[in-house]
């Protein structure tokens, strides 16, 4: 188990967040109010002209790049400041909680706030950005719930991700902080198919500082980056990735990346093994119709380095698939299976990556998914299996369950 936390009153982020998200709504709905009201005086005191044959409807705004959606959820059409160089969108969700065999300084139930956040990107033009703030929440399978208030404090703050991009052609660099290249979920919540995050995730870095160069040439698209791993502040990072598109509905992806020193860091957002890791991964997608469809493959390795505190090392191999069906009047329906194995034993002292030395899990998650305009409504009935255990290290109170049950409810709308 690699992201022990414990929960703390969550209260105080709740408000914060509701303040900030209602300021936030209100300053972009304040332009469409004003144009609203200046069309129904116009219309009490003229008649409208006549439509010329030249006239054309400007097409609608389309959903944008950013933050990256894998479905079922989509980001709304922007709102557009300063003359359309500047888009803004945004979401509000809440979260509910209940599992089983919950680990001592946890619960059986929670609620908070997952997301409450504004997005705000210039896409257009040699330089562009892209800023996301606000209040979320990482929940994921198999590790313990950490409150939203505990969740800012301890791993990305309030602006999680927020970047410069300097574009030329199909090239461009972004500097600031990135979307990691490695792994095929998301950071956050609303942005994959399933609320949690899984068992492979909680091996990967979600959020790094540094600077990545992307080129597009045909059907190849190859990222090179130097960050600092796990938000260490050390930037001895290197990640890049490779994908091959074979048509509009088939790609295979090549990941990989590492950290080429060595660092003895050890918080939540910076937990010492990971942050000193090789990881790889083989991606395959499939997008058509109704189908998304999404395996993968990752291998792991922790080497020994006595020097920062990892007398023995280890390493993992895993595999997961992603799958959603999209059925009609805004339904779908998403699943993840996936396992897990890592190396090492007790005996010789190996660190532990899961639930002990040596120790492997299998995930299973659902996820239904309904969707009306900006509004969502989706839950997670997830089951976790440990194997090959250390006792202590598992779950319930005394850590001595092989199994955890979850379910989980999420709600709220993208706007």
């Amino acid at each position: 188990m690699t992201k022990p936390s414990t929960r703390r009153s969550p209260l105080r982020i709740r408000l914060a967040s509701f303040v900030f998200l209602c300021c936030s709504v209100t300053f972009i709905a304040l332009p469409s109010f004003g144009q609203s009201a200046s069309a129904g005086a116009q219309s009490a005191t003229s008649s409208p002209p006549a439509a010329s044959p030249l006239e054309t409807k400007p097409p609608d705004p389309q959903p944008l790049p950013m933050p990256s959606m894998s479905g079922p959820l989509q980001t709304s059409p922007p709102r557009e400041m300063e003359g359309g160089s500047l888009k803004v969108t945004g979401i509000l969700s809440g979260i509910m909680l209940t599992e089983g065999n919950h680990i001592s300084g946890d619960s059986a139930t929670h609620w908070d706030v997952s997301n409450a956040q504004v997005f705000v990107q210039k896409t257009t033009g040699w330089w562009q950005f892209y800023l996301q703030g606000g209040a979320y929440n990482l929940p994921a399978i198999g590790v313990p719930f950490l409150s939203t208030a505990d969740t800012i404090k301890n791993i990305y703050g309030p602006f999680p991700q927020g970047y410069l991009k300097l574009v030329k052609g199909n090239f461009n660099v972004e500097i600031g902080a990135l979307p990691t290249l490695i792994g095929a979920e998301y950071t956050f919540s609303f942005q994959n198919m399933n609320i949690e995050r899984g068992l492979l995730w909680n091996q990967e870095n979600a959020v790094n500082r540094g600077i990545q160069l992307n080129e597009t040439y045909k059907k190849w698209t190859a990222a090179l980056s130097w960050n600092d791993g796990f938000y260490s502040n050390r930037y001895t990072w290197l990640t890049g990735s490779l994908t091959y598109a074979f048509n509009s509905a088939n790609s295979l992806a090549f990941v990989g990346g590492g950290n080429a020193g060595a660092y003895a860091k050890n918080t939540l957002a910076t937990p010492l093994a990971l942050n000193n890791e090789q990881i790889y991964n083989l991606i395959y997608s499939y997008t058509k119709g109704s189908w998304v469809v999404q395996p993968y493959l990752q291998y792991t390795d922790v080497p020994t380095n006595a020097k920062i505190g990892i007398a023995q090392g280890a390493g993992t191999k895993a595999g997961a698939v992603l799958v959603t069906y999209n059925f009609k009047r805004g339904f779908s329906l998403a699943a993840r299976p996936e396992y897990i194995k890592s190396t090492g034993s007790v005996s010789n002292g190996a660190i532990n990556l899961l639930y002990g030395p040596g120790s492997g899990a299998f995930g299973f998650t659902v996820t239904p998914t309904y969707r009306k305009d900006a509004f969502f409504l989706r839950g997670d009935f997830a089951i976790v299996h440990a194997t090959n255990m250390t006792p202590g290290a598992a779950f319930g109170p005394a850590g001595l369950n092989a199994n955890q049950p979850r379910g989980v409810l999420e709600a709220g709308f993208m706007f």
